[in-house]
C-alpha cells in the first residue's frame, strides 16, 4: 500500500488524541476557545503592555538568550538601546528587520517578531 492510497480513516484510533483535548488539565487541553489562535506570544504581549523601563534586550519578543548575548556584545544590552536603533531607522520595519538579522544572526521570524513588538510599543507609548 502506498502512502497516497492511505485515508485518514486508516489511522483512526492510532493517532487519535482528541480525547486529550477535551479533558481539563490534560497536557493537550486548550487554553483558549477553538479557532481563536493568538498571533503574538505572551512575551510580546507583556512587553507591549507596559513601559519599557530598564528591561534587558532579551525582554523583546523574538530575542532569546543567544541573540541577546550577540546584541549585548555589540552594545545593545537594553531594550531601550534596540528601540533607539528602531527609531534611528525611522520605525521602518523592513530596514530594522534587515539590521537585526545582520547584527545578531536572527532569522526572519525572530527579527519580524522584534520589529512588530517595537512598533506596537511605540504606538502605545510614544
Amino acid at each position: 500500500m502506498s502512502i497516497r492510497s492511505l485515508k485518514s480513516s486508516d489511522f483512526r484510533g492510532v493517532f487519535d488524541v482528541s480525547f486529550c483535548l477535551s479533558e481539563p488539565g490534560s497536557a493537550f487541553s486548550r487554553s483558549r476557545p477553538a479557532g481563536r489562535m493568538s498571533t503574538t506570544s505572551q512575551k510580546h504581549r507583556d512587553f507591549v503592555g507596559e513601559p519599557m523601563g530598564d528591561k534587558s534586550v532579551t525582554a523583546l519578543s523574538g530575542i532569546g538568550e543567544i541573540l541577546g548575548k550577540k546584541l549585548e556584545e555589540q552594545g545593545f544590552d537594553k531594550a531601550y538601546v534596540v528601540l533607539g536603533q528602531f527609531l534611528l531607522l525611522k520605525k521602518d520595519t523592513e530596514m530594522f528587520t534587515e539590521w537585526l538579522k545582520d547584527a545578531s544572526g536572527a532569522n526572519s521570524r525572530q527579527a519580524g517578531s522584534c520589529a512588530q513588538c517595537l512598533r506596537e510599543w511605540c504606538d502605545a507609548f510614544l
